[in-house]
């Protein structure tokens, strides 16, 4: 646990110093540009090297080198044909069942795209790479690597949504989806959340909602024809988290309140603005003008973070019952590392943005500290943390059989 506490922190201090919106000069490379190298380059490979370096680590480390083994043996696995030719080309190269580097491929990509992502897109890098963090997404990439690899994938084709390159979008979430076919979901939801819904249209749509209450048992054999693998087992048994629900709603909440300052902000401005032009202010002058361009109704990023977290906030309301709610509201919540700084830089007011700062920092914290005081339980199993430095891989099914 010190371990991991003191790697959060001594790479947020890094991200501290990365401003992911440097001013650039013609020709040469400023003095930031270059602290924000050696920063993100440091922290790449801390969590990099932590990640790769680890062994039994991970709710379904053991269970992913018995899939392993059973895809170097060509016996059926449930995993995705990129995942499979994957570990076949590895187990080739090396000439024996080398699964370490296999995780260390995985690790490598899935923090990489991480970074990226929250480098070209966040508002505010520093306060996105804490969030990342405190929330839990950088340790659970120690269980269910296909899918925090697809997750990856997910945040960093929100770039392509939010300009419309919807070529590349499909192309990247079609790749990711080898490795881990429940990224498919994110084409109709990202499309979805990408329109901007006018308030009539939001009716039908909550109505569509309460189709999951009394069609259960349609939705579950839907569910049952995309992972066969899941019939007649436990993952059947659904379920959800209070306290994603709770999240959505604070963010939901906040996002709320953001934009009604805003538009107060907007209104008291419009009204200076009349009663300078009434006193003799030309009115070609831009102060006469009223646009309202640029501002957060106007802002499409706004609007799908918005709806990516109001789509959680139904799913995990709603949909209890689906054993896949969990990974779906990921692809959606994930969001939230990108969307809390957007709205915290749209608070004009400094008391109220420390205020407001002050609150999620401290809620992130709270929410690391649970984390990680159920990191060693089933399920999770991120603690103890061993290295194969120093411990020996226990035997898997295979072996004992």
């Amino acid at each position: 646990m010190i371990l991991y506490i003191t790697v959060a922190a001594f790479t947020a201090l890094l991200a501290g110093m990365v401003d992911n919106h440097p001013k650039r000069q013609p020709h040469t490379v400023t003095r930031q540009q270059l602290m924000n190298k050696i920063c993100l380059w440091a922290i790449f490979l801390i969590l990099f090297a932590l990640s790769a370096c680890r062994l039994n680590v991970g709710n379904d480390y053991a269970k992913y080198v018995e899939f392993m083994h059973l895809v170097n043996c060509d016996a059926y696995v449930p995993t995705e044909i990129g995942f499979n030719l994957l570990v076949k080309l590895i187990y080739g190269l090396s000439g024996f069942e080398n699964f370490l580097l296999v995780f260390a491929v995985y690790s490598f990509v899935t923090v990489l795209l991480f970074l990226l992502a929250l480098y070209e897109q966040s508002d505010e890098f520093a306060l996105s790479f804490f969030l990342f963090m405190m929330l839990g997404y950088y340790f659970q990439t120690f269980s269910t690597v296909r899918y925090y690899l697809a997750l990856a994938i997910a945040l960093y084709s929100m770039k392509f949504v939010l300009r419309r390159q919807w070529g590349r979008f499909l192309v990247l979430v079609l790749l990711g989806a080898t490795f881990h076919k429940s990224l498919l979901v994110v084409i109709p939801l990202y499309f979805l959340a990408s329109l901007r819904w006018k308030k009539w249209q939001l009716a039908p749509a909550a109505l569509f909602c309460t189709t999951f209450l009394f069609m259960q048992d349609f939705y579950l054999k839907v569910v049952v024809f995309l992972y066969p693998t899941y019939e007649d087992t436990e993952y059947l048994e659904g379920g959800t988290s209070y306290i994603n629900i709770l999240r959505c709603a604070a963010v939901l909440a906040f996002a709320g309140i953001v934009y009604l300052m805003e538009e107060r902000r907007q209104a008291a401005g419009a009204v200076d603005q009349a009663d300078g032009c009434a006193q003799g202010m030309s009115s070609k002058n831009d102060e006469c003008v009223g646009n309202k361009a640029g501002t957060l109704a106007e802002e499409p990023r706004f609007w799908f973070y918005l709806y990516l977290n109001l789509g959680a906030f139904v799913l995990y309301t709603f949909c209890s019952f689906l054993p896949i709610i969990s990974r779906i509201g990921y692809y959606l919540t994930v969001s939230q590392i990108l969307f809390l700084p957007m709205l915290l830089k749209r608070v004009r007011d400094e008391r109220w943005r420390r205020l407001f700062r002050a609150g999620i920092l401290l809620s992130a914290v709270l929410y690391f500290a649970m984390y990680l005081s159920r990191a060693a339980n089933d399920g999770v199993l991120v603690l103890p943390y061993k290295t194969f430095l120093f411990h020996d891989m226990v035997n898997i099914l295979s072996d004992v059989n």
